[in-house]
């Protein structure tokens, strides 16, 4: 790609124009590679480095790039001098792609917050075992904010985008949500279900879908004066305790 078309894929309609997003700096660089093996299409890659990286060991097409050029370049104030251009999945977009076995999934309903969601994706790719689903209306994952939030998590876990609540049903038999009256999470029946969804940040899901759906409801307990948690943090602690119910 040209340089001035990099610099587009700072904004979202360039990045679905283009079908390509940006990956800054050398953790995220070196998890991308790491990601080669099990996704050999990652190899289109192209990486773009200053003259501190010139040596950097890559099976990219690597481009020597000025400071300033990479300035230029990067969504970072301060950037390390290093930036890899990839192009996004081909079929991520409503995609309804074979499970994996045992596989759960995760369905975000219009999620909003860019850090939220790298949260979120890198707690799902360290526990394994799990599909994320975005719904129409949710956070570009490609944003530059949710790959960093991601820590490469973005690699290396199953991800689809526009998927609706409606196809949920035709994809999954068996649904749960949150709710604060709902069975407990340590319940037994709470890891026997196929699909999991977590609603936008301040309006969850509309009480109608989750009816339609028979979203079966669960309740994450607690004991202060606080009347709801974050959602990375409701994320997180209903897929620790799915894991830890498998164990």
């Amino acid at each position: 790609m040209k340089l001035n078309d990099i610099r587009k894929l700072h904004q979202k309609k360039y990045r679905q124009e283009f079908r390509h997003y940006l990956v800054e700096g050398e953790h995220l660089v070196l998890e991308l590679q790491k990601a080669v093996a099990q996704q050999p299409a990652l190899v289109s890659t192209e990486l773009y480095v200053t003259a501190a990286y010139e040596h950097w060991q890559s099976p990219f097409t690597t481009h020597l790039v000025s400071d300033r050029q990479m300035a230029q370049l990067a969504d970072t104030r301060t950037p390390q001098g290093i930036l890899a251009v990839v192009a996004m999945p081909e079929a991520n977009q409503g995609a309804a792609a074979p499970a994996n076995a045992g596989e759960r999934a995760v369905y975000l309903h219009e999620v909003q917050d860019p850090g939220n969601l790298g949260t979120i994706l890198r707690t799902l790719a360290w526990f394994g075992g799990f599909r994320c689903l975005l719904s129409p209306g949710s956070v570009d994952p490609y944003n530059p904010k949710v790959v960093r939030a991601s820590m490469g998590a973005l690699f290396h876990l199953p991800l689809e985008t526009d998927v609706s609540l409606e196809q949920l049903a035709g994809r999954y038999q068996r649904i749960a949500c949150l709710d604060l009256n709902g069975a407990a999470l340590t319940s037994a029946e709470f890891p026997h279900h196929d699909c999991y969804l977590f609603g936008n940040e301040a309006r969850g899901v509309p009480r109608s879908a989750l009816e339609e759906l028979g979203a079966v409801p669960y309740t994450i307990a607690g004991q202060g004066a606080i009347e709801s948690l974050n959602l990375a943090t409701s994320v997180n602690i209903c897929a620790y305790e799915l894991k830890r119910g498998a164990s």
